[in-house]
């Protein structure tokens, strides 16, 4: 199991890398590294779990953070009841047409490799496109929009050694007219 003490923080050289290709079929490995980042979000999201083992809740976990340099991500993005909106293991995920449209969190974005809070509008495509492999291989393209979407950027960025910070102007509150700011 994938707790706290696993993930990489801010400053180790991975997740300033570019993590590399999975080749099909996935390793058993990978598989297994799939379901433990799968399995941390669940856990992270059940408060009684959380709690217990001291996990801060995620939406999403790139194999970077637990310092393997390989193009995989976990996704999992409740609706206000708990339910999910969007579960999938990413493999080799890219997007392939973004709009010109900007979003941004109202609260900021935080990430599970940074411990200190970074104030600051983050702005990223309020849609995009997006093509990923599952487990077996096949090939899936989907439509997302609003957090989802930005959900997806914030770990395809992980997968590209890129920190949400890294977004975020000299002026944090600055963001592209247009923005939709999303409560």
């Amino acid at each position: 199991m994938i707790t706290m003490d696993d993930i990489i923080r801010e400053g180790h050289p991975t997740l300033r890398k570019r993590a590399k290709e999975l080749t099909f079929p996935l390793s058993d490995d990978d598989k297994k590294l799939a379901a433990q980042l799968m399995e941390f979000l669940e856990n992270s999201q059940d408060e009684e779990i959380a709690a217990k083992y001291k996990l801060r809740a995620g939406v999403g976990l790139a194999a970077p953070q637990v310092d393997k340099s390989i193009r995989m991500t976990a996704v999992l993005v409740p609706d206000s009841d708990g339910n999910p909106v969007f579960k999938h293991v990413l493999v080799n995920p890219k997007i392939i047409s973004e709009s010109v449209q900007k979003a941004a969190l109202a609260e900021g974005e935080g990430c599970l490799s940074v411990d200190r809070e970074i104030p600051g509008y983050v702005p990223r495509s309020n849609r995009i496109k997006l093509r990923w492999f599952d487990l077996d291989g096949n090939e899936h393209v989907e439509r997302l929009k609003g957090y989802t979407s930005i959900v997806v950027q914030h770990e395809i960025d992980h997968l590209n050694g890129i920190l949400f910070f890294d977004h975020i102007g000299d002026n944090p509150f600055d963001v592209p007219e247009g923005t939709l700011i999303i409560e």
